[in-house]
């Protein structure tokens, strides 16, 4: 079987994106093409002044549907965009450009042209304004998606965040049994389709030590009957734990996905632990996505100083699936 490619959107203009993109082209070798949707204008003008020459082809979406792409460099299908130089500041006068990319790359899935999808780091602040608390959310939206979940992964330890970028006063309002549920099942599912393995999961409180002061106490009212509900239904769950000690190493070591009830609560000991070598993975889309597990980090642009080490692993896990 023909190898399908994996489709690239570069995501906001003025990121680390095409830096992490030269390095990782450079040094991994994969078998499926890559096809990178993108400002061919803007691409030049950063190799150019990263120093980083990169071979490749330019393609149309004729090109694409044709099969008409090189499977041993770079394939460029170039989105117009005003740009005189290789660096500016993130603002709201990219969105157009943004949104037609991802447009472009929803289509071609949506042709059958590739399950394989990765998109660079988005502004939250200035493309999603407010719309959205993220990209998983935005995408969900997009392929109407209705459940859907956020994993950091790592080979050795995996996160999930019930509660995505979510301001931390509304957090307890959206924890509840069903949206544990729909998560846990659909994160089962992807290890069990990936990796031919069903994980152990761990469940976080919500609250210092599971316990609560004021009487309302969701570890005890919402967590602790999901995670029996589960464990009944042959899922291999426990808790809630507190997680202030849960990621310790002798804890950890015993589960292989740990469910965090809001974002910091577990992808802060995640990055402490991996740092760049983990991908975000967004569970339940019509097609697998893929993002390196960070931001557009606008202080760090034209430094040339930037890891790709998540872009690696990511593309590394597509081009394995």
């Amino acid at each position: 079987m023909k190898s399908k490619p994996i489709l690239i959107v570069a995501g906001e203009p003025n990121s680390v994106f095409l830096e992490i993109l030269f390095k990782s082209v450079k040094t991994i070798k994969i078998k499926n093409p890559i096809i990178l949707i993108c400002s061919k204008k803007l691409f030049l003008l950063q190799s150019k002044a990263l120093n980083k020459k990169i071979n490749f082809k330019l393609v149309s979406i004729e090109d694409i549907l044709r099969d008409r792409f090189n499977n041993k460099i770079l394939n460029l299908l170039d989105v117009d965009l005003n740009v005189n130089k290789p660096f500016n500041k993130i603002s709201n006068k990219y969105n157009n450009y943004i949104e037609k990319c991802f447009t472009i790359a929803l289509e071609l899935i949506n042709k059958g042209i590739s399950y394989k999808f990765i998109n660079g780091p988005i502004s939250k602040k200035y493309f999603l304004q407010k719309k959205f608390l993220g990209i998983t959310e935005y995408l969900a939206k997009k392929t109407n998606t209705k459940k859907y979940a956020m994993l950091i992964y790592n080979k050795k330890l995996s996160v999930s965040p019930i509660t995505t970028h979510l301001p931390v006063r509304q957090i307890h309002k959206k924890i509840t049994q069903k949206e544990i549920m729909n998560k846990i099942i659909l994160i089962n599912i992807f290890f069990k389709k990936y990796f031919n393995f069903y994980p152990s999961f761990a469940v976080t409180g919500l609250n210092p030590h599971c316990e609560s002061a004021n009487g309302i106490n969701e570890d005890e009212k919402i967590l602790n009957p999901t995670v029996r509900k589960l464990y009944k239904s042959k899922y291999k769950v426990a808790g809630p734990f507190a997680a202030d000690t849960l990621f310790m190493k002798k804890n950890r070591d015993n589960f292989d996905v740990i469910i965090g009830m809001y974002h910091d609560q577990v992808l802060t000991p995640i990055k402490t632990l991996f740092e760049y070598d983990a991908i975000n993975i967004t569970l339940g889309l019509p097609f697998i996505r893929v993002s390196p597990d960070h931001g557009p980090n606008e202080k760090m642009l034209g430094k040339n100083l930037s890891n790709p080490l998540s872009l690696i692993r990511a593309i590394e896990f597509l081009d394995k699936n």
